[in-house]
């Protein structure tokens, strides 16, 4: 078994589609820069309301990647 050092970074994703759409579109835009992601932790969930219905929400994450070298 190796030993693993994470490194945490905090992302807020948004969607109108929802909360799983919301965390999709965070974690889907970082891997475009961030390598080695292994984990995610919703921390905080909030969303838009116009006209008396949900118009967009909002998922903050904390990721957790390994870090190389």
């Amino acid at each position: 078994m190796s030993n693993h050092v994470y490194k945490l970074i905090e992302l807020t994703g948004s969607s109108p589609q929802g909360i799983e759409a919301a965390i999709e579109n965070a974690i889907t835009r970082a891997a475009k820069t961030v390598r080695n992601m292994r984990w995610f932790e919703v921390t905080n969930t909030r969303g838009q309301i116009e006209n008396g219905k949900i118009a967009h929400y909002q998922v903050t994450l904390k990721v957790g990647f390994t870090l190389e070298g």
